[in-house]
């Protein structure tokens, strides 16, 4: 096909309308151009439950025998199941999904061995040359001995291995509802809830990448709705979502009220400190809550603050040596799952921390959730450097402030902060703010908002 790949190819994993903008031709030289960069005499491949999954997988592995890798098709499973077999194997994977996005979209997520992340600075650059030049000229032919293809099971050994990270075994007895959004969630729960001391309730857990339900997102809150109303509806103890591929967990209390992702991070910094004595590096990108880096100090730990961006974290999650990491966006990174990001491993620390006390979440949270935010409100301007600058103008020489550029502008006092970063895709800014209290929130929203919207 003709393909554009300044279209598809972004700046962590590939992504686009099938099969307007990619399909099975562009997928196997995909799967060439992954071997030739990556050097892999073998690998291991994935895919979620859209329609166009397994034959754009399949149509991968087969580019990638051709170049003489032998491949390991582990199926159905969420991202961070392929990251898990990607460590266990110390292969280099693919895992074919579009994660929230809608129905008609696919994707493909990139590792190296040990689930080291590939992206634009790490090899996606090079296969997206590679595949340009093979468009153009034809691809190449396959070698005089290409690889094998075998399928494996992966999904009970990728439950233990989470199991083996967090132990549920003498919890209290908890009866939680789940949302996967017709997503990968419901192929992953089941086996890594069996045995656990949980009542499920399941929703939306039949594979259907239709998405009959509503979008497999639950960053909108829109897509939360229906878990909301369930998990008091349930008497449950609380409520979890995940994402179409099950790398991001949501979590909800036993109000409905959702559960901000800072917290969990909070919660799970103090949970992976004490389970290393009370030391360790936790990374955190800079517009999660200030509750985060304390509540990391407080447990004898160092919080680090990076730009937002799984690359980012990741990078720092390795030059650190650190035991985990959050965002705001609810990916959480363990040393302990080669630095990658897993939502069940997240899901399962919450669990684990609600059912070894007796009161409710909204009281186990609350003590890492200190502050008002104020969530991300985007803006359309016509030139962000201008409205950075003027933001900048209005807060700089202000004795109470400081000012970073790490990403974005940070303007910070005492008692609140906010952010403001452009997007990088479309004529946005990005803007968050904290405060100790809604008043001041709200005051310090506006003013930045009338600066960037001026």
């Amino acid at each position: 096909m003709t393909a554009d790949l300044s279209q598809i190819v972004k700046a962590y994993d590939v992504r686009g309308v099938v099969p307007d903008q990619w399909d099975e031709s562009l997928a196997e030289l995909f799967g060439a151009a992954f071997t030739e960069v990556t050097g892999a005499t073998a690998i291991v491949v994935g895919h979620d439950m859209r329609p166009s999954s397994p034959g754009l997988s399949r149509a991968f592995a087969r580019g990638a025998a051709y170049r003489g890798a032998d491949v390991t098709e582990i199926g159905l499973c969420s991202t961070d199941q392929l990251y898990y077999a990607s460590g266990a194997l110390n292969l280099p994977g693919a895992m074919f999904t579009a994660s929230h996005n809608p129905a008609q979209y696919n994707g493909i997520k990139m590792c190296r061995a040990g689930a080291a992340p590939v992206g634009q600075d790490t090899g996606l650059s090079q296969i997206r040359e590679l595949v340009e030049k093979w468009l153009a000229s034809g691809a190449p032919e396959p070698v005089a001995e290409p690889g094998n293809l075998a399928t494996r099971e992966t999904l009970e050994d990728y439950a233990a291995h989470l199991r083996s990270l967090v132990d549920l075994t003498a919890i209290r007895p908890l009866k939680v509802v789940v949302d996967a959004g017709n997503g990968m969630g419901g192929h992953t729960v089941p086996t890594v809830f069996a045995g656990l001391p949980l009542t499920l309730v399941p929703m939306y857990f039949e594979l259907d990448g239709t998405f009959p339900n509503h979008e497999a997102n639950p960053l909108d809150p829109a897509n939360l709705v229906d878990l909301q109303k369930r998990v008091p509806a349930e008497g449950a103890d609380l409520g979890i979502a995940f994402d179409g591929d099950a790398d991001r967990c949501f979590v909800v209390d036993e109000h409905g009220d959702p559960v901000s992702p800072s917290a969990v991070t909070a919660l799970v910094a103090a949970r992976e400190l004490a389970r290393n004595g009370g030391k360790g590096t936790i990374i955190h990108n800079l517009i999660t809550s200030r509750t985060v880096p304390e509540v990391v100090r407080e447990n004898g730990g160092a919080p680090v603050r990076t730009r937002v961006g799984h690359s980012f974290i990741k990078a720092e999650m390795a030059r650190t040596g650190a035991i985990f990491g959050g965002e705001h966006s609810a990916h959480y990174y363990f040393r302990d799952f080669w630095n990658a990001d897993t939502g069940m491993l997240a899901a399962l620390h919450i669990l684990a921390a609600l059912g070894g006390q007796d009161g409710p979440l909204s009281t186990l949270v609350a003590q890492y959730d200190r502050y008002t935010g104020s969530g991300e409100i985007n803006s359309t301007v016509a030139d962000q450097t201008a409205r950075l600058a003027a933001i900048r103008a209005a807060y700089e020489g202000r004795a109470d402030v400081t000012l970073d550029d790490l990403d974005g502008l940070t303007v910070a006092a005492a008692d609140w902060w906010f952010n403001v970063r452009p997007s990088n895709t479309e004529p946005l800014l990005r803007l968050n703010a904290e405060a100790e209290d809604e008043a001041t929130m709200t005051r310090i929203r506006d003013e930045a908002l009338a600066i960037i919207r001026a």
